[in-house]
Protein backbone atom coordinates (compact mmCIF):
# COMPACT_ATOMS: atom_id res chain seq x y z
CA UNK A 1 0.00 0.00 0.00
CA UNK A 2 1.13 3.39 -0.88
CA UNK A 3 1.30 5.76 1.71
CA UNK A 4 -0.08 9.35 1.66
CA UNK A 5 2.91 12.02 1.36
CA UNK A 6 3.34 13.97 4.29
CA UNK A 7 2.93 17.80 4.05
CA UNK A 8 6.05 19.30 4.24
CA UNK A 9 6.83 23.27 4.70
CA UNK A 10 9.06 24.50 2.24
CA UNK A 11 10.22 27.79 3.15
CA UNK A 12 12.22 28.32 -0.32
CA UNK A 13 8.56 28.09 -2.35
CA UNK A 14 6.64 31.16 -1.17
CA UNK A 15 3.40 29.53 -2.78
CA UNK A 16 4.04 26.07 -1.34
CA UNK A 17 4.24 27.69 2.46
CA UNK A 18 0.90 29.62 1.86
CA UNK A 19 -0.75 26.54 1.33
CA UNK A 20 -1.58 25.55 5.06
CA UNK A 21 -2.25 21.98 5.89
CA UNK A 22 -5.84 21.34 6.81
CA UNK A 23 -6.37 20.90 10.33
CA UNK A 24 -7.39 17.54 11.43
CA UNK A 25 -10.63 17.53 12.07
CA UNK A 26 -13.41 15.03 11.15
CA UNK A 27 -15.42 16.18 7.88
CA UNK A 28 -18.71 14.61 9.44
CA UNK A 29 -18.36 16.79 12.78
CA UNK A 30 -17.66 20.26 10.56
CA UNK A 31 -20.62 19.44 8.60
CA UNK A 32 -23.07 18.48 11.38
CA UNK A 33 -21.08 21.56 13.40
CA UNK A 34 -22.13 23.64 10.03
CA UNK A 35 -25.54 22.16 9.97
CA UNK A 36 -26.40 23.13 13.36
CA UNK A 37 -25.55 26.50 13.84
CA UNK A 38 -27.13 27.13 10.66
CA UNK A 39 -30.79 25.48 11.84
CA UNK A 40 -29.56 27.78 15.03
CA UNK A 41 -29.68 30.68 12.50
CA UNK A 42 -32.82 30.05 10.79
CA UNK A 43 -34.43 29.43 13.89
CA UNK A 44 -33.35 32.98 15.25
CA UNK A 45 -34.50 34.75 11.92
CA UNK A 46 -37.98 33.28 12.34
CA UNK A 47 -37.71 34.71 16.07
CA UNK A 48 -36.72 37.76 14.90
CA UNK A 49 -40.26 38.05 13.56
CA UNK A 50 -42.09 38.09 16.87
CA UNK A 51 -38.98 39.07 19.83
CA UNK A 52 -37.81 42.44 18.86
CA UNK A 53 -34.29 42.98 19.65
CA UNK A 54 -32.92 40.40 18.63
CA UNK A 55 -31.55 41.29 15.45
CA UNK A 56 -27.95 42.62 16.81
CA UNK A 57 -27.56 39.51 18.26
CA UNK A 58 -27.85 37.33 15.58
CA UNK A 59 -25.74 39.37 13.16
CA UNK A 60 -22.95 38.49 16.03
CA UNK A 61 -23.73 34.28 15.92
CA UNK A 62 -24.17 35.14 11.83
CA UNK A 63 -20.35 35.72 11.83
CA UNK A 64 -19.74 33.12 13.69
CA UNK A 65 -21.31 31.24 10.75
CA UNK A 66 -18.94 32.71 8.41
CA UNK A 67 -15.92 32.50 10.16
CA UNK A 68 -16.42 28.47 11.08
CA UNK A 69 -17.83 27.70 7.27
CA UNK A 70 -15.22 30.15 6.11
CA UNK A 71 -12.13 28.64 7.49
CA UNK A 72 -13.17 25.17 6.56
CA UNK A 73 -13.49 26.41 2.80
CA UNK A 74 -11.14 29.03 2.59
CA UNK A 75 -8.56 28.14 5.64
CA UNK A 76 -7.48 31.19 8.31
CA UNK A 77 -5.61 33.16 6.40
CA UNK A 78 -7.89 33.55 3.89
CA UNK A 79 -11.41 34.10 5.37
CA UNK A 80 -9.52 36.68 7.75
CA UNK A 81 -8.64 38.56 4.38
CA UNK A 82 -12.03 38.64 3.82
CA UNK A 83 -13.40 39.84 7.74
CA UNK A 84 -10.59 42.58 7.70
CA UNK A 85 -11.56 43.61 4.04
CA UNK A 86 -14.53 43.74 4.45
CA UNK A 87 -14.46 45.80 8.12
CA UNK A 88 -11.96 48.25 7.11
CA UNK A 89 -13.37 49.06 3.28
CA UNK A 90 -16.84 49.17 4.40
CA UNK A 91 -16.26 51.65 7.59
CA UNK A 92 -13.56 53.86 5.89
CA UNK A 93 -16.40 54.36 2.62
CA UNK A 94 -19.50 54.32 4.92
CA UNK A 95 -17.84 57.47 6.88
CA UNK A 96 -16.59 59.26 3.90
CA UNK A 97 -20.00 59.09 2.72
CA UNK A 98 -21.42 60.85 5.99
CA UNK A 99 -18.79 63.66 5.26
CA UNK A 100 -18.51 64.08 1.42
CA UNK A 101 -21.43 62.02 -0.23
CA UNK A 102 -19.28 59.54 -1.94
CA UNK A 103 -20.20 56.71 -2.57
CA UNK A 104 -23.54 56.57 -1.17
CA UNK A 105 -25.19 60.01 -0.70
CA UNK A 106 -25.70 62.30 2.12
CA UNK A 107 -27.21 60.59 5.26
CA UNK A 108 -26.24 59.99 8.97
CA UNK A 109 -27.13 57.54 11.70
CA UNK A 110 -29.01 57.92 14.19
CA UNK A 111 -28.34 56.66 17.98
CA UNK A 112 -25.37 55.59 19.57
CA UNK A 113 -22.86 52.64 19.51
CA UNK A 114 -20.73 54.26 16.71
CA UNK A 115 -17.18 53.38 15.26
CA UNK A 116 -16.39 57.37 13.92
CA UNK A 117 -20.02 58.39 12.90
CA UNK A 118 -20.90 54.92 11.87
CA UNK A 119 -22.81 52.28 14.25
CA UNK A 120 -20.51 49.09 15.27
CA UNK A 121 -22.88 46.47 14.27
CA UNK A 122 -22.66 48.19 10.53
CA UNK A 123 -19.40 46.50 10.09
CA UNK A 124 -20.94 42.84 10.53
CA UNK A 125 -23.74 42.98 8.81
CA UNK A 126 -21.45 43.60 5.38
CA UNK A 127 -19.54 40.58 6.60
CA UNK A 128 -22.34 38.49 7.71
CA UNK A 129 -24.74 39.09 4.69
CA UNK A 130 -21.75 39.50 2.41
CA UNK A 131 -20.12 36.29 3.22
CA UNK A 132 -23.68 34.74 2.09
CA UNK A 133 -23.92 36.81 -0.86
CA UNK A 134 -20.56 35.35 -1.89
CA UNK A 135 -21.41 32.02 -1.56
CA UNK A 136 -24.75 32.67 -3.43
CA UNK A 137 -22.09 33.89 -6.25
CA UNK A 138 -19.75 30.64 -6.46
CA UNK A 139 -23.13 28.53 -6.86
CA UNK A 140 -23.92 30.45 -9.92
CA UNK A 141 -20.67 31.43 -11.22
CA UNK A 142 -17.94 29.71 -9.89
CA UNK A 143 -15.85 29.61 -6.90
CA UNK A 144 -12.47 31.61 -6.81
CA UNK A 145 -9.14 29.16 -5.87
CA UNK A 146 -5.19 29.48 -6.66
CA UNK A 147 -4.48 30.47 -10.28
CA UNK A 148 -8.52 30.86 -10.99
CA UNK A 149 -8.76 33.04 -14.31
CA UNK A 150 -9.40 36.43 -14.42
CA UNK A 151 -13.04 35.92 -15.51
CA UNK A 152 -14.15 34.53 -12.50
CA UNK A 153 -11.50 36.31 -10.27
CA UNK A 154 -13.49 39.38 -11.31
CA UNK A 155 -17.45 37.84 -12.19
CA UNK A 156 -17.88 36.27 -9.05
CA UNK A 157 -17.43 39.58 -6.60
CA UNK A 158 -19.36 41.33 -9.28
CA UNK A 159 -22.17 38.52 -8.67
CA UNK A 160 -21.59 38.88 -5.19
CA UNK A 161 -22.02 42.23 -4.87
CA UNK A 162 -25.37 42.69 -6.76
CA UNK A 163 -26.91 39.59 -4.59
CA UNK A 164 -26.09 41.65 -1.58
CA UNK A 165 -27.51 44.98 -3.32
CA UNK A 166 -30.54 42.27 -3.78
CA UNK A 167 -30.99 42.65 0.05
CA UNK A 168 -30.47 46.54 0.42
CA UNK A 169 -32.91 47.06 -2.01
CA UNK A 170 -35.65 45.28 -0.14
CA UNK A 171 -34.35 46.66 3.02
CA UNK A 172 -33.28 50.13 3.32
CA UNK A 173 -36.77 52.00 2.40
CA UNK A 174 -37.86 50.32 5.71
CA UNK A 175 -34.57 50.66 7.41
CA UNK A 176 -34.26 54.33 6.97
CA UNK A 177 -37.96 55.90 5.80
CA UNK A 178 -40.06 53.94 8.13
CA UNK A 179 -37.76 52.83 11.22
CA UNK A 180 -35.42 56.04 10.61
CA UNK A 181 -32.27 54.23 11.56
CA UNK A 182 -30.18 56.88 9.35
CA UNK A 183 -31.55 59.54 7.63
CA UNK A 184 -31.17 60.45 3.61
CA UNK A 185 -30.51 64.34 3.72
CA UNK A 186 -31.50 64.77 0.57
CA UNK A 187 -34.28 62.14 0.07
CA UNK A 188 -34.64 60.03 -3.32
CA UNK A 189 -36.89 58.77 -5.41
CA UNK A 190 -37.39 55.44 -4.05
CA UNK A 191 -39.21 55.73 -1.26
CA UNK A 192 -36.90 58.37 0.13
CA UNK A 193 -33.90 56.39 -1.10
CA UNK A 194 -31.76 57.44 -3.52
CA UNK A 195 -30.58 55.89 -6.38
CA UNK A 196 -26.79 56.64 -5.70
CA UNK A 197 -26.90 54.74 -2.51
CA UNK A 198 -27.28 51.41 -4.00
CA UNK A 199 -24.53 52.01 -6.68
CA UNK A 200 -22.39 52.64 -4.06
CA UNK A 201 -23.79 49.60 -2.01
CA UNK A 202 -22.85 47.64 -5.24
CA UNK A 203 -19.04 48.98 -5.38
CA UNK A 204 -18.61 48.77 -1.45
CA UNK A 205 -19.11 45.26 -1.43
CA UNK A 206 -17.43 44.92 -4.80
CA UNK A 207 -14.38 45.82 -3.70
CA UNK A 208 -13.48 43.95 -0.63
CA UNK A 209 -15.08 41.17 -2.75
CA UNK A 210 -12.72 41.96 -5.21
CA UNK A 211 -9.60 42.33 -2.62
CA UNK A 212 -10.91 38.92 -1.42
CA UNK A 213 -10.96 36.99 -4.57
CA UNK A 214 -7.27 38.57 -5.54
CA UNK A 215 -5.94 37.17 -2.19
CA UNK A 216 -7.98 33.60 -3.49
CA UNK A 217 -6.11 33.85 -6.81
CA UNK A 218 -2.89 34.58 -5.92
CA UNK A 219 -2.69 32.32 -2.55
CA UNK A 220 -6.13 30.67 -1.41
CA UNK A 221 -6.70 26.88 -1.79
CA UNK A 222 -5.92 24.99 -4.76
CA UNK A 223 -8.71 23.83 -7.40
CA UNK A 224 -8.15 19.91 -5.82
CA UNK A 225 -8.60 21.15 -2.15
CA UNK A 226 -11.63 23.17 -2.98
CA UNK A 227 -13.04 20.07 -4.81
CA UNK A 228 -12.74 17.84 -1.08
CA UNK A 229 -13.60 21.14 0.97
CA UNK A 230 -16.16 19.96 4.36
CA UNK A 231 -18.76 22.56 4.35
CA UNK A 232 -22.02 22.73 2.33
CA UNK A 233 -22.95 26.02 -0.09
CA UNK A 234 -26.31 24.72 0.37
CA UNK A 235 -26.12 25.74 4.60
CA UNK A 236 -25.16 29.69 3.41
CA UNK A 237 -27.70 29.75 0.13
CA UNK A 238 -30.21 28.63 2.70
CA UNK A 239 -29.67 31.56 5.27
CA UNK A 240 -29.42 34.24 2.13
CA UNK A 241 -32.94 32.84 1.71
CA UNK A 242 -34.05 33.04 5.69
CA UNK A 243 -32.79 36.34 5.58
CA UNK A 244 -35.94 37.52 3.75
CA UNK A 245 -38.14 36.40 6.35
CA UNK A 246 -37.99 40.32 8.42
CA UNK A 247 -39.65 41.79 5.36
CA UNK A 248 -42.41 39.17 5.22
CA UNK A 249 -42.48 39.86 9.28
CA UNK A 250 -42.94 43.45 8.74
CA UNK A 251 -45.79 43.27 6.10
CA UNK A 252 -47.98 41.09 8.15
CA UNK A 253 -47.36 42.46 11.46
CA UNK A 254 -46.71 46.11 10.93
CA UNK A 255 -49.35 49.06 10.82
CA UNK A 256 -50.75 50.71 7.89
CA UNK A 257 -49.62 54.34 7.79
CA UNK A 258 -48.08 56.99 6.17
CA UNK A 259 -44.19 58.75 7.03
CA UNK A 260 -42.21 61.56 6.02
CA UNK A 261 -38.69 61.56 4.89
CA UNK A 262 -36.37 64.22 5.51
CA UNK A 263 -37.47 66.19 2.37
CA UNK A 264 -41.29 66.68 3.76
CA UNK A 265 -42.19 63.52 0.93
CA UNK A 266 -44.74 61.73 2.82
CA UNK A 267 -44.51 57.66 1.89
CA UNK A 268 -47.41 54.74 2.23
CA UNK A 269 -45.67 52.31 5.01
CA UNK A 270 -48.20 49.57 2.70
CA UNK A 271 -46.27 50.73 -0.21
CA UNK A 272 -43.03 50.40 1.19
CA UNK A 273 -43.43 46.79 3.03
CA UNK A 274 -45.54 45.83 0.01
CA UNK A 275 -42.23 46.20 -2.09
CA UNK A 276 -40.04 44.88 -0.15
CA UNK A 277 -41.91 41.75 -0.13
CA UNK A 278 -41.58 41.97 -4.37
CA UNK A 279 -38.03 42.48 -4.32
CA UNK A 280 -37.06 39.56 -1.20
CA UNK A 281 -39.19 37.01 -3.63
CA UNK A 282 -37.97 38.30 -6.97
CA UNK A 283 -34.59 39.23 -5.81
CA UNK A 284 -33.12 37.14 -2.97
CA UNK A 285 -35.53 34.37 -3.36
CA UNK A 286 -34.83 34.06 -7.20
CA UNK A 287 -31.30 34.15 -6.61
CA UNK A 288 -31.24 31.39 -4.03
CA UNK A 289 -33.41 29.43 -5.96
CA UNK A 290 -30.91 29.31 -8.99
CA UNK A 291 -27.91 28.66 -6.63
CA UNK A 292 -29.99 25.64 -4.81
CA UNK A 293 -30.65 24.35 -8.25
CA UNK A 294 -27.05 25.01 -9.56
CA UNK A 295 -25.69 22.91 -6.20
CA UNK A 296 -28.25 20.51 -6.97
CA UNK A 297 -27.10 19.78 -10.59
CA UNK A 298 -22.73 19.93 -9.70
CA UNK A 299 -23.59 17.22 -7.20
CA UNK A 300 -25.80 15.23 -9.68
CA UNK A 301 -23.05 15.54 -12.12
CA UNK A 302 -20.32 14.56 -9.45
CA UNK A 303 -21.98 11.35 -8.68
CA UNK A 304 -22.96 10.51 -12.29
CA UNK A 305 -18.85 10.85 -12.87
CA UNK A 306 -18.39 8.72 -9.80
CA UNK A 307 -20.74 6.10 -10.91
CA UNK A 308 -19.17 5.97 -14.25
CA UNK A 309 -15.99 5.63 -13.01
CA UNK A 310 -17.04 2.50 -10.48
CA UNK A 311 -18.48 0.95 -12.80
CA UNK A 312 -14.95 1.14 -15.39
CA UNK A 313 -13.09 0.27 -12.84
CA UNK A 314 -15.00 -3.41 -12.09
CA UNK A 315 -15.21 -4.36 -15.69
CA UNK A 316 -12.80 -7.28 -16.50
CA UNK A 317 -11.17 -6.66 -19.28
Amino acid sequence: MTKAKPYVHSPGNKQQSDLQPPPQVHPREVFMTTAVLTALIAAGLIAAMFIPGIGIPLIVVQVGFLALHGSRRYGWRAITVFIVAGLVISNLLENLSIQTGFPFGHYHYTGDGKIFQVPWYIGPAYLAIGYLAWIVATSLLADVHRNSPWLTTIGTPIVGASAMTAWDLAMDPSSATINQWWIWENGGGFFGVPLVNFLGWTFTVYLYMQAFALYLRSRGPAPSAARTRTVSDLQAVILYAATTLSFFAAYFKSDRTTVTDATGHTWQTSDIYETSILLAVYGMLFLALLASLRIAQRHSERSGTSTVVAASQTQVP
